[in-house]
C-alpha cells in the first residue's frame, strides 16, 4: 500500500476527520478557539497542544483556522481493490496531469456531493494527496476512494477490459456532455490545467465531450469543468 504522511489544518477538514474515525496523533489549536473541535477531540480522547498565536503560525501553513493535527497517514487504494468493489454503473474520475492542489480538493469535493467512486491520479507528474489538497476538499477526502497508477494508457485499458467507457473531456469536440451514456461504467478524464489531455490517452478515449458555453471565454477552471461534468452525470442518473 502506498500512503503519504501530513498535518492536515482548518476546522472542516480536522473536524470531518475526527467524526470519521481517521487516527488524530495530537491536536494543535490556539487557546480560546475552536470550542466545538475541542469537545470532539475530548469525547474521542485526542491528545491537544495549546499553542500560542505565534506558536501555531510557525507550526502550520497560512490559512490554519487556528488549528492543525498531526494525522494516521492517507492511504490510495488500489485498482484490484477498487474494481472488485460491485456496483451497477460505476464512476470513476481520472485526473491526466493535473498539478495544482487545490483542484485536486476541489474535485474530491464534487466527487463526494455527486456520487463518483474513486478518483484515479498516476503517481508521476501529478498532485499528490498532501495537506492542500486535504483542506480545500474539506473533508471530503474522508469519503472518496483515490486510486494511485503507474500508467493511465494501462489503466484505461484495464477499465476497458472491465466493462468501462472512457470519456475524455475537450473544447475540441462537437460532442456535449449531454450526449454521454450515462447508464453504463463510465471514466471521465480531466487533463491538466493548461495543456488538457496527453495525446495517449486522449487516443485511447472512446470518446471525446465538451461542456457547451455561450460567452466569450472558451475554457473553465479544471475543477469547475469536472464539477459540471460529474453533475450531468449524477443529474440523468436521478441520483
Amino acid at each position: 500500500m502506498i500512503i503519504v504522511a501530513t498535518i492536515i489544518t482548518g476546522k472542516n477538514t480536522i473536524k470531518e476527520a475526527i467524526t470519521v474515525g481517521r487516527k488524530i496523533f495530537e491536536l494543535y489549536v490556539q487557546p480560546g478557539t475552536n470550542d466545538e473541535i475541542l469537545e470532539l477531540a475530548k469525547t474521542h480522547n485526542i491528545p491537544v497542544k495549546e499553542l500560542q498565536k505565534q506558536e501555531i503560525n510557525n507550526l502550520l501553513p497560512k490559512g490554519h483556522q487556528g488549528i492543525g493535527a498531526s494525522v494516521q497517514d492517507y492511504a490510495y487504494l488500489s485498482l484490484e481493490d477498487a474494481l472488485a468493489q460491485p456496483k451497477k454503473h460505476r464512476l470513476y474520475l481520472m485526473l491526466d496531469g493535473v498539478e495544482d492542489p487545490h483542484n485536486l480538493g476541489a474535485m474530491l469535493r464534487s466527487c463526494d456531493a455527486f456520487n463518483v467512486d474513486g478518483v484515479i491520479i498516476p503517481k508521476n507528474r501529478s498532485v499528490q494527496l498532501n495537506a492542500t489538497v486535504a483542506k480545500v476538499s474539506t473533508g471530503a477526502i474522508e469519503h472518496v476512494n483515490v486510486i494511485q497508477v503507474v500508467n493511465l494508457s494501462q489503466t484505461i485499458r484495464k477499465l476497458k477490459e472491465n466493462g468501462f467507457w472512457i470519456v475524455g473531456t475537450d473544447m475540441d469536440t462537437p460532442q456535449t456532455i449531454h450526449e454521454m451514456d450515462v447508464e453504463a461504467d463510465l471514466c471521465i478524464i480531466i487533463g491538466n490545467e493548461g495543456r488538457g489531455l496527453s495525446r495517449l490517452v486522449r487516443d485511447n478515449c472512446d470518446y471525446i465531450v465538451k461542456v457547451p458555453m455561450s460567452g466569450h471565454i472558451n475554457s473553465l477552471n479544471a475543477s469547475v469543468s469536472c464539477a459540471l461534468v460529474l453533475y450531468e452525470v449524477y443529474r440523468r442518473k436521478g441520483e
